[in-house]
């Protein structure tokens, strides 16, 4: 009798080497937020890298946000009228007229909220956000005021309508409210926009939509 061929150690092991050989699992996909959170993050710090002169992470202060806001608005869709426009004031002017296009409020609030926690989830310390900072407060409320005037709109918060106990939890009037920024618009935070512009600097504008 030939012993020769393989016995039934030898099969087992050519069996247990399949079981080994799993493909390994794709990485998670990162959610719509998430992933503009982090092409936000990194056009500030390419921001900071064209800065000049050339600006650490370590040392940008709030000051330095409210500059980097500014140069965003050269990117901006939204019509801000000046105060001594013809429409100023008016939420739907019937025609053209020659004043600037800025980012948006509602963009611009979403985007800080966005940078402000990319820097902590980086590693920074919450004392030292410069995101958080009082004077980036201060100058998106002046942003807002000033957007409401010339555009004619209200930024007023809206009361959130509470859903009762017995309310079907098919109703879609509470996730719509859910999922709307105190401007009336669609939350920009949740939904961030799919297009970049390229500055004249090389730097990369984050893709926040002008509403």
């Amino acid at each position: 009798m030939d012993s020769s061929g393989p016995g039934p150690s030898s099969a087992s092991g050519a069996g247990g080497a399949s079981t080994h050989d799993v493909a390994p699992k794709p990485p998670a996909q990162l959610s719509r937020y998430e992933s503009q959170k982090r092409r936000d993050w990194n056009t500030f710090l390419q921001y900071l890298r064209n800065h000049r002169p050339p600006l650490t992470l370590a040392r940008c202060s709030g000051a330095h946000v409210i500059e980097f806001l500014r140069y965003l608005d050269q990117f901006g869709k939204t019509k801000v009228h000046a105060a001594g426009c013809t429409y100023y004031g008016q939420p739907s002017p019937p025609g053209p007229c020659p004043c600037p296009l800025r980012q948006a409020w509602g963009s611009l609030d979403a985007l800080i909220g966005r940078l402000r926690a990319a820097y902590e989830e980086s590693g920074g310390a919450p004392e030292s956000n410069p995101f958080a900072a009082r004077a980036v407060r201060i100058y998106l409320r002046e942003v807002r005021d000033s957007h409401a005037k010339a555009r004619g709109i209200s930024y007023e918060k809206k009361k959130r309508k509470r859903v009762q106990a017995t309310e079907a939890p098919s109703s879609s009037s509470g996730a719509v409210a859910v999922g709307r920024d105190v401007g009336g618009s669609a939350d920009v935070g949740a939904v961030p926009a799919s297009t970049s512009q390229l500055a004249g600097d090389g730097s990369t504008a984050p893709s926040i939509s002008g509403v």
